[in-house]
């Protein structure tokens, strides 16, 4: 076996002559990497702060590790999705670890909803609501892992589905955890899995509890993460949506019929003597069922102050008010009757608190707006600005923070990401693929498109893929902008007796889908936003990508529309300050999706006129790989020939 003792640098251990390589069949030595990985070092060593974008196939995941597994400091990975989180912990991270051959303890934390709650599966057991029909099946293969499982991770519960109605009554959220007065702390999954992390020295995390920690912190209730030398930040391009969410406050119509039902099950559970319990909580119900009526039928998204002075939104508001407070009374009386009724009175002061705040106006520093479901209903409190609010959390950790992502930068600019979390000082550093797009890719822009306003655009889309999608043999994604294009293009190709298999976003959940595509080889999957990002399909499964029009988010938009508004206030220009920079790197993501692998080929076809008839086009261009750009048709259709001809020639 080689002798790596004398490679120093984590460029070396990522050279050709480096553990990697002899260790991970296929391994490729990237110069880009390499920079990439001594730059992560040099910020850990130096307590320091590194934005960076890392072009598609970089390997900035392998880049990070080296450094993060080798520094001797306490590291949390924070990565975008649980997908990812899972993909990183059991798959990159033991490879790199193994390669190095580091002793590192390492170890995985999720949110609380993702593990088991024994005490709320009891609850739903002794409720007898388990035995419901749509919820029997589930049940038992849950109570069955349950007496199994060593970490209580719900991932780990294969054939029932992430939104499946079970899993909010068999996990627990912070409202509603007893903490150290529940019975079963002993055995808690959540309690086992963070002690877990505060003797670890790497610890994998998601960006959504990154920001519960930081949340916890503020309101003074300790932190759920171990002090850490560093922090790395993967698909960093997300924080400053998650980050939003998080400093702001909400309160759903799901929160307070939870309430009402944990209620009734804890009444049934401690004090059975106490009917008119479970009667004001049916009663809170009613008004929560009468005010999502009164929010009009069709499902918005709003500034809360169009509807909060209307009549009959401001008298449901007053009905839910008054029965929660009835409600509150009650379980004042009843929380010395046991611990589950003591915290669903600590809930119900905290609910009505986040009530009273939609009530009246609070816009100065604030965006109140509000979003309507099927069924249900949130209010939302949205900071009209994060940068400050996460610059002090940041800070407060006394870290090494790095930022990365194949998307954060316009051209080799850095400022629309950094202002919005307030990123001071930082080193920022980019590095392109080392792909080859100029001979494995080309860039379509049809000609004689309409303008994306015009009502006829998604049928001419249709007309202008049906080619390219025939010379690919099916093999693509059609990437839209709404829903409501998705399922007009879906319409038209089966209407025209399109061929290949077709899979549409909603027919099944987004992984079944995927594993349906790949599978297939020749489908054309039609997707929104979901699928723009954190998919990869490698091979010839996916030849060809066609996006329908440029990502500018939805100017109606009630926070978007606050901050632009307060963006002009303060002498700024919304479009090139905000919405050109941020569609210009959704459109990067939606991209990336195409050139997965150094021998992937494929075609980008980008659908929309003002790519050229528009100044700002120019800017979007600039910012895709280096393909072959064209367009004329038939030179696409070649393209795809030859890639077909390569293909079989491969195959001999």
């Amino acid at each position: 076996m080689p002798h790596f003792a004398d490679l120093k640098s984590p460029a070396e251990l990522l050279s050709a002559d480096g553990p990697l390589a002899h260790h991970i069949k296929g391994f490729a030595p990237r110069i880009q990497q390499q920079q990439m990985s001594d730059a992560v070092e040099n910020a850990l060593d130096n307590q320091a702060v590194l934005v960076c974008e890392a072009g598609t196939g970089t390997g900035k995941t392998f880049a990070y590790l080296v450094p993060a597994l080798r520094s001797g400091k306490r590291v949390i990975i924070s990565t975008g999705t649980k997908t990812l989180q899972d993909q990183l912990f059991h798959r990159d991270l033991p490879t790199v670890q193994k390669a190095l051959a580091v002793s590192v303890r390492v170890t995985m934390l999720k949110g609380r909803s993702n593990y088991l709650c024994n005490h709320r599966l009891d609850l739903l057991e002794h409720s007898g609501n388990a035995h419901a029909r749509h919820l029997l099946d589930d049940f038992q293969a849950i109570r069955q892992w349950a007496g199994k499982t060593a970490t209580g991770d719900v991932a780990e519960v294969a054939g029932i589905d992430d939104n499946a109605p079970i899993w909010p009554l068999v996990t627990s959220t912070s409202e509603n955890c007893l903490g150290q007065e529940c019975g079963l702390f002993r055995d808690c999954h959540v309690v086992k899995a963070r002690k877990r992390a505060q003797e670890a020295d790497l610890v994998v995390i998601n960006h959504h509890l990154l920001f519960s920690d930081m949340v916890l912190k503020e309101e003074g209730f300790g932190e759920l993460l171990p002090s850490a030398d560093a922090f790395i930040i993967d698909e960093a391009h997300q924080l400053p949506e998650i980050a939003s969410n998080f400093f702001g406050q909400f309160l759903s119509g799901r929160q307070l019929l939870d309430l009402g039902r944990d209620v009734i099950a804890e009444q049934l559970n401690e004090a059975g003597d106490m009917p008119q319990l479970a009667k004001t909580a049916q009663a809170l119900e009613k008004e929560l069922y009468d005010f999502r009526l009164a929010l009009g039928m069709k499902k918005q998204r709003a500034p809360w102050r169009e509807l909060r002075d209307l009549p009959a939104v401001k008298a449901g508001m007053e009905a839910i008010e008054g029965q929660l407070q009835k409600l509150s009374n009650q379980l004042e009386e009843a929380a010395v009757r046991g611990k589950g009724l003591e915290s669903c009175w600590q809930r119900s002061l905290e609910l009505t608190h986040r009530l009273q705040a939609f009530s009246q106006a609070n816009e100065a520093e604030r965006i109140q707006w509000y979003e309507t479901t099927r069924r249900s209903f949130m209010l939302h409190d949205t900071p009209m600005n994060i940068a400050a609010t996460f610059h002090k959390h940041a800070m407060r950790y006394n870290s090494a923070w790095v930022y990365t992502s194949a998307t954060l930068a316009v051209g080799d600019n850095f400022d629309h990401f950094t202002a919005r979390l307030g990123v001071e000082n930082g080193e920022t550093a980019r590095w392109d693929s080392p792909f080859n797009f100029r001979d494995n890719s080309v860039l379509y822009l049809p000609q004689d498109l309409p303008e994306p306003a015009s009502p006829h655009h998604v049928e001419a889309v249709v007309e202008k893929s049906l080619p390219i999608l025939d010379a690919c043999d099916g093999g693509a994604f059609m990437l839209f902008t709404s829903h409501r294009a998705l399922r007009r293009a879906a319409e038209l190709l089966e209407e025209k007796g399109f061929e290949a298999p077709l899979l549409i976003q909603g027919d099944s959940p987004r992984n079944e889908l995927l594993d349906t595509f790949r599978r297939l080889g020749n489908a054309v999957l039609l997707g929104t936003s979901s699928f723009w990002e954190g998919v990869d399909v490698r091979g010839e499964a996916l030849s060809c990508v066609i996006i329908d029009k440029l990502p500018f988010v939805t100017p109606d938009d009630p926070v978007l529309q606050a901050r632009m508004d307060a963006l002009k206030k303060s002498g700024g220009n919304p479009f090139r300050d905000f919405l050109l920079p941020n569609a210009v790197i959704t459109l990067k993501q939606g991209a990336g999706r195409l050139i997965r692998d150094v021998n992937d080929r494929g075609v980008l076809m980008l659908c929309d006129p003002r790519l050229v008839t528009k100044s700002y086009g120019k800017t979007f261009l600039k910012n895709l790989p280096p393909m072959r750009r064209t367009r004329d048709e038939s030179k696409v259709v070649g393209f795809c020939h030859s890639m077909k001809r390569q293909r079989e020639r491969e195959d001999k």
